[in-house]
């Protein structure tokens, strides 16, 4: 029985202690289960550190490229190309500018009384009526006016009859009192006239008359019969139209051309064919935020009266430049942020040419960088060149002209003539032979020269396709006959360039266009 005791023992520890390992294992199994994962950054390249830094940019917009071209003589007739010379000679430019007459703030007079009164009669009764100085505007009565000039006439009785009193001071006072009373009077304005009249008629005027200060025209009149006027009232406005101003307006960037001082020619289309002369008086400070223009005042002379005020005028500025390389304006062709300029090399070899230009004088262009006096340069249809020029540079077509290939058209001497055939007419791809007769302005065969063939596809990435140049040298046949044979890689079009040269210089070229059969 003990023996079986100590047995249940021993089976009981035993598994206890396989269960508690069990447990164990399995209490592991599951925390390492759920256990997160180290992060392991990836190691980037500087490179893209960088590129993942940066933020995308747009590419900067660039202008289509220019090639030059080869246009025969005939061709360029057709299309109506015309040349011109650069040249260097005085240039003075001319700022032209509209404006308004004005009225000169400065010879503007006002009629105001210093005393208070009523108007009797109105003799300039209409407004922009003409008035010379000291003729009579109106008549008024004042109260303040006739006590004043009574007050003067006592005072002077006074002073005569005190003049030589005994008494001290008397004498003194009556001579000081005449001398008050007429000074108020003359700072009435009263005129010197009335005071005469007062002083030999011994009587105060009830009406006094008002006269004109300066001559000119009534642009504002208030001046009524009865009309009650105080020293504040405002009866007439007066213009002296002897001198002018026009206001005109100059744009902001012919500012800095235009001086104080500087002389003006004006035209009128009310005057055909008649000049005024003027000069500059003021430029003022502020720039209409509307025409975005600056007011520009010229001070014109007016002794007939010609100009009136709110007329409409054209103001001249000549402004010296000095010496300076020009163009014809129909020479520069403006492509977008850039001046562009074809010049002419001879036989129809044409070069575009960035240039920078100043302002345009008289229908040309100061040339301030890009061309050298004497140049000759294309003046009209340069639309059409451009369009060339950017498709040649697009295809990659072009075939700069040999050396001294503008020699002889530059010197005057007429080119000679080439004629291009091939076996099989048109070529194909394979196997060709190229032929071409090679005569003289007169029609005479040339023999002996050196004749090329190039023959140039563009690239068509769209195909996988590079550009493809094949270049064959003709033999001299005799009777200005070169023949030879070539291989053409691929058919469609190619851009075939021709060029003779004899005695180390360019007897001959052409260009032309070539569609060979079969595929690419």
């Amino acid at each position: 029985m003990k023996n079986y005791r100590n047995a249940f023992y021993l089976a009981l520890i035993g598994n206890l202690a396989l269960a508690a390992a069990l447990g164990g294992w399995w209490w592991r199994s599951k925390r390492s289960a759920v256990r997160p994962q180290p992060i392991v950054a990836s190691a980037a390249s500087p490179q893209e550190s960088a590129q993942a830094r940066s933020e995308p940019t747009a590419a900067a917009p660039t202008e289509t490229p220019l090639a030059p071209v080869q246009i025969p003589p005939e061709g360029l007739q057709s299309i109506g190309v015309k040349f011109g010379k650069v040249e260097r000679k005085p240039v003075q430019d001319e700022i032209r500018v509209t404006g308004t007459v004005g009225i000169d703030e400065r010879r503007v007079a006002y009629v105001q009384t210093r005393f208070a009164g009523h108007i009797e009669d109105v003799f300039a009764d209409a407004t922009y009526q003409y008035v010379r100085k000291g003729q009579p505007l109106f008549t008024m009565h004042s109260p303040e006016l006739v006590a004043a000039e009574r007050e003067y006439l006592v005072a002077r009785q006074n002073a005569k009859r005190l003049s030589n009193s005994s008494v001290p001071d008397v004498a003194a006072g009556t001579r000081s009192l005449l001398e008050s009373s007429k000074e108020r009077l003359m700072q009435w304005d009263v005129p010197e006239t009335e005071i005469a009249r007062l002083e030999s008629s011994g009587e105060a005027a009830e009406a006094l008359e008002i006269t004109s200060p300066v001559s000119g025209y009534i642009t504002e009149r208030n001046a009524l019969p009865n009309l009650m006027v105080q020293p504040d009232t405002r009866l007439y406005t007066i213009a002296d139209l002897s001198t002018v101003w026009v206001l005109a307006q100059a744009f902001q960037n012919d500012l800095g051309r235009i001086k104080t001082g500087m002389p003006a020619t004006l035209t009128v289309d009310a005057y055909a064919g008649r000049t005024f002369g003027g000069r500059v008086d003021f430029i003022y400070p502020e720039v209409d935020m509307a025409t975005r223009t600056v007011k520009v005042r010229l001070v014109i002379g007016n002794e007939n009266l010609l100009l009136k005020p709110g007329m409409f005028v054209n103001a001249t500025f000549q402004v010296p430049m000095g010496t300076q390389v020009v163009i014809p304006a129909g020479g520069a062709l403006q492509s977008g942020t850039r001046q562009v300029v074809f010049v002419d090399h001879g036989q129809g070899n044409l070069e575009p040419r960035e240039v920078q230009l100043g302002p345009m004088v008289n229908d040309q262009y100061v040339v301030l960088k890009g061309l050298k006096e004497g140049e000759r340069i294309v003046t009209s249809a340069n639309f059409l060149l451009d369009s060339e020029s950017q498709l040649q540079a697009a295809l990659g077509t072009y075939m700069p002209p040999p050396p001294g290939a503008g020699t002889a058209a530059a010197a005057g001497t007429a080119q000679a003539s080439m004629e291009f055939s091939s076996t099989p007419a048109p070529p194909q791809k394979g196997e060709n032979q190229f032929q071409v007769k090679l005569k003289d302005a007169q029609g005479n065969a040339i023999t002996n020269a050196e004749v090329t063939a190039t023959f140039f596809m563009s690239a068509m990435p769209e195909m996988g396709m590079a550009a493809m140049r094949e270049e064959f040298r003709l033999a001299d046949k005799g009777a200005g006959i070169y023949a030879g044979s070539g291989n053409l890689p691929s058919g469609g079009s190619w851009n075939v360039t021709l060029i003779a040269r004899k005695n180390g210089q360019v007897a001959a070229s052409k260009q032309l266009t070539v569609n060979a059969a079969g595929g690419m």
